[in-house]
C-alpha cells in the first residue's frame, strides 16, 4: 500500500508509517472513519445518563451463526431493537420510547465465535404521546432478567418462523436440523437457559457516553497491540480471561488456526453493523432529537461540526501522534516517501508464474 518513512530527531531511529489499506475489518484502518462517525453523533448526544447494555447468544447457537451469517445477524439485530423498545414501553417499568445505537461484535477474547450486541442508549425516553420526557431511576436502565427472557424468546421465535419458510439450508454436519422436528429439538433446551444480559451506566455523563461508542463501533476482532509475536509458524497474543477475574493471559495458535479464527469475523459485503433504532433512528432522528431537546430544555448542539462531514486529517496540538514511538521524546519528520501502487502493480507484485515441465 506504500507508505512514510520518519525520522526521529532525539535518537535517530527511522519509523515507517504506511497507508491505510481501508478495510473495515483491518485493525489499523479504522481512525478516520471512526472520528468522522464519532462527530456526528456528538450532535445527537442529550444531557441524560447514558446506559451501555450488552446483549449475549448463547454458545449453542454459534453454529446456525456460521452457517447463515446474514439471516442470522439481521435476526439478533431485530430481537434486540424489539426486546428494548418493548420493555421500556411497559408502563411498569418505563412507560417511554426509547432510542439508541446497537453495534455487533462476533468475537470473544480468544477469536472464537461470541456473537453479541453492544447498545448505547439515553437513559430515559419520549413519553408514549409525545408530551414530555421519562427519565429512568438513577444509575438504573431496565430490569436484565426480564430483558433476557424477553430477548431469549423473540429469537427463538424468529428463529422458528425462519426455518418454517424454508429460508435455511442445512449442509454437513448441521443437516439433521433441516427436519422441522430436529429443528424444535434443538431449540428446546434453549428456553430453559438464563441467556446474558448485561446493562450499567456509563458513568460520566456525555463524554464517557462517547468513550463507549468509540470504544465498541469501529473495533475489529483483535487489534495489532494483542499480537505479541509471530514466529515460526505461530502467533502468540493476549487475552483477558473473564472467567478468572479478568486476568491477562497468553494464547499460541498456528498461523493457520489464527487466521481461521479472524476470518470468522469478516463480516459478509454490503452489511451493516452499527444500527440505530427509536428516536434515533435515521427517518426519524432530526425530528425526534429537537423534541427531546425541547422537553428536555437543552439547548442545541454546535452546528460547527456537520453530521456525518468527514474529519480531515490533521495533527493534534500536542502533537502526540507524531512523538516518536521508540524513545517517547523526539518527533518523527518526514524522511522518505512510497506512493500507493495501482491495482495493476499490486497484482503483478503477488503473482507466481505458473511452471510448465518443457518436455
Amino acid at each position: 500500500m506504500g507508505g512514510h518513512l520518519h525520522h526521529c530527531n532525539a535518537c535517530g531511529t527511522e519509523t515507517p508509517l504506511y497507508n491505510s489499506c481501508g478495510d473495515r475489518h483491518c485493525p489499523k484502518c479504522q481512525a478516520g472513519d471512526r472520528a468522522a462517525w464519532l462527530a456526528a453523533r456528538q450532535q445527537e448526544l442529550l444531557p441524560v445518563e447514558y446506559h451501555h447494555v450488552v446483549l449475549t447468544v448463547p454458545h449453542e447457537l454459534t453454529p446456525v451463526a456460521a452457517a447463515h451469517p446474514v439471516v442470522f445477524y439481521n435476526l439478533l439485530f431485530r430481537a434486540v431493537r424489539e426486546t428494548l423498545l418493548e420493555v421500556a414501553a411497559t408502563p411498569r417499568h418505563l412507560g417511554a420510547r426509547i432510542g439508541g445505537l446497537m453495534v455487533l461484535h462476533t468475537w470473544g477474547q480468544t477469536l472464537e465465535r461470541h456473537p453479541h450486541v453492544h447498545v448505547i442508549v439515553p437513559g430515559g425516553g419520549l413519553s408514549l404521546d409525545g408530551t414530555r420526557w421519562i427519565s429512568c431511576q438513577a444509575g438504573f436502565f431496565l430490569p436484565v432478567r426480564v430483558l433476557s427472557r424477553l430477548f431469549r424468546g423473540k429469537l427463538l421465535a424468529f428463529l422458528r418462523d425462519v426455518h418454517e419458510r424454508g429460508d435455511l439450508s442445512w449442509t454437513g454436519g448441521l443437516a439433521h436440523l433441516a427436519a422441522p422436528q430436529h429443528f424444535a429439538k434443538f431449540l428446546t433446551p434453549l428456553y430453559q437457559k438464563d441467556w446474558a444480559v448485561y446493562a450499567k451506566p456509563s458513568f460520566g455523563g456525555v463524554e464517557q457516553a462517547l468513550k463507549y461508542l468509540a470504544r465498541y463501533t469501529y473495533r475489529v476482532a483483535i487489534s495489532n497491540e494483542r499480537i505479541e509475536s509471530i514466529e515460526d509458524g505461530q502467533v502468540t497474543f493476549r487475552y483477558k480471561d473473564y472467567a478468572h477475574g479478568h486476568r491477562q493471559r497468553r494464547m499460541t495458535l498456528t498461523a493457520q488456526e489464527f487466521l481461521r479464527r479472524f476470518m470468522m469475523h469478516v463480516l459478509p459485503r454490503g452489511f451493516v453493523r452499527i444500527r440505530s433504532f427509536g428516536f434515533l433512528s435515521n427517518r426519524v432522528r432530526e425530528k425526534q432529537l429537537a423534541l427531546c431537546r425541547q422537553l428536555l430544555h437543552a439547548l442545541e448542539p454546535d452546528s460547527a461540526a456537520t453530521p456525518g462531514a468527514p474529519v480531515p486529517p490533521s495533527v493534534p496540538e500536542d502533537n502526540d501522534s507524531l512523538r516518536c514511538p521508540h524513545c517517547g521524546q523526539g518527533v518523527l519528520k518526514l524522511v522518505g516517501r512510497t506512493p500507493r501502487p495501482r491495482v495493476p502493480e499490486l497484482v503483478a507484485s503477488t503473482y507466481q508464474p505458473l511452471l510448465f515441465d518443457s518436455s
